[in-house]
């Protein structure tokens, strides 16, 4: 109960940090997941460019189970966080058992239609003949993990709507910390190069779900697992899908982003074009990761203070955590603009794909300075359990704005359509960042004056 009694008494900034700083360092070594694999692949003799090529083909699919993950635990975390502020704790319990076993079935369903419809979807996101070898043996094993990456994504979300900060992060510390050994045993070891890959992140999945389900069967943890919950209720899984609709939507539009930019890219620059991608969308998650991190810091905060009614707790929360994000984009939006090579190095060493990342990445990243304001102002709307602004914009951004512009753009820039498909993200960010946060404020102003 202590840990339970500090989102409502404890002084907000170190509060704000002690749940915010293990989610940063959760959400970064979760990206070293997708970093390692390709950092490792990039360098495989001969072929590490092709073969990088095809991981990041097969992006999308990743995605898509990830979106799955977004829809249980961050549809269902708030909602038993704001059960728990207002003194429901059998509710709570029953929303996260209905998300458990929930987050299972869909991960065994994604894996077993994943594999069955795995060479036409990757063709449909961009693959070539080239790269499709190298995405199907990567992808035909990473699927099998869904389960797992449903309960270690999707559940911890309810590990840290307690407060229990530090435990979510070692869930993802001991996935990646895995990952980061058994990737160049796997790859270059036992010589099996991007199936050595996936089977190295599988492993490092089903024991991070271990993890996860053991800590929901201790004592430990205000929401116990039990045999009597453990069904589909359907009044809270309408709760948890109507919440995390927002979430859902953000990652799975992430992957039909990735399948528009991968085809524009190879339609008008080719495989090399797309093995930019691959490294500038991981580059974008590392920037979205840790803005991530504030805002699942400052998502219990905010959802428990909401519900035992204390606004200027809430209203502190979200001060801090919207200035934290956007210093963060500051200084990291700069470090692009000047630096770029130290983080291409990272990837390849192949002269083109440098020089062809090193333009793109300038352009592609320059919206950062944006992202700060995006990212905290649409996350505090889930945090507050207002699925339906929250889903709007996150269409807003890639389904109405980013994606037709990827498509319109290049026709109008026929000397370099390439700038013109990686010119649409910043013009989007933009846009997408203005209109949030003056939608967010109004809210703001008008619900916390309770």
């Amino acid at each position: 109960m202590a840990e339970k009694n500090i989102l409502s008494t404890e002084k907000i900034s170190k509060l704000f940090w002690k749940l915010s700083i293990p989610a940063i360092i959760a959400q970064l070594v979760n990206l070293l997941y997708n970093m390692v694999d390709r950092m490792y692949i990039g360098h495989i003799k001969d072929v590490g460019h092709i073969a990088l090529t095809g991981v990041g083909v097969s992006m999308p699919l990743l995605m898509i189970v990830s979106a799955f993950a977004m829809l249980i635990g961050a549809g269902g975390a708030p909602r038993a966080s704001i059960a728990l502020g207002a003194g429901n704790q059998e509710e709570a319990e029953q929303i996260m058992n209905t998300a458990t076993i929930t987050a299972f079935i869909v991960g065994i369903v994604l894996a077993g239609l994943g594999l069955v419809f795995r060479e036409p979807l990757l063709l449909a996101f961009g693959a070539s003949s080239e790269s499709l070898p190298y995405a199907m043996q990567y992808i035909e094993i990473y699927l099998l993990g869904s389960p797992a990456v449903m309960a270690s994504l999707g559940l911890n979300f309810f590990i840290s709507a307690q407060g229990f900060a530090g435990t979510a992060m070692k869930t993802t510390l001991i996935g990646a910390i895995l990952n980061i050994i058994l990737d160049p045993i796997f790859i270059f070891g036992f010589n099996m190069g991007t199936r050595g890959a996936a089977l190295a992140t599988v492993i490092s999945q089903y024991i991070s779900a271990a993890w996860v389900v053991k800590f929901f069967f201790s004592k430990k943890s205000q929401m116990q697992i039990s045999w009597r919950n453990l069904r589909i209720k359907p009044q809270y899984l309408g709760q948890i899908v109507s919440l995390g609709l927002s979430p859902f939507i953000m990652h799975l539009t992430e992957s039909l982003l990735q399948i528009t930019f991968n085809r524009t890219l190879f339609k008008f620059g080719g495989d090399l074009y797309v093995g930019t991608m691959a490294i500038n969308s991981l580059i974008m998650q590392f920037i979205f990761m840790p803005i991530a991190g504030l805002a699942q810091g400052a998502t219990p905060i905010i959802s428990y203070n909401y519900g035992a009614e204390k606004p200027e707790r809430v209203k502190q929360t979200i001060k801090l955590l919207i200035a934290s994000s956007v210093i963060y984009t500051t200084v990291f939006g700069l470090f692009i603009q000047f630096f770029p090579d130290l983080l291409i190095g990272m990837f390849t060493t192949e002269p083109a794909l440098i020089a062809a990342t090193r333009w793109t990445m300038r352009i592609f990243c320059f919206g950062v300075f944006f992202l700060g304001f995006q990212v905290s102002c649409q996350q505090s709307f889930i945090a507050f359990g207002q699925a339906k602004i929250s889903a709007f914009m996150a269409l807003l951004r890639k389904v109405i704005l980013l994606i037709p512009l990827i498509l319109l753009l290049p026709r109008f820039m026929t000397d370099n359509p390439v700038f013109g498909v990686y010119l649409a993200e910043p013009i989007t960010d933009f846009i997408a960042a203005a209109t949030t946060t003056i939608v967010f404020f109004n809210f703001v102003r008008k619900e916390l004056a309770f």
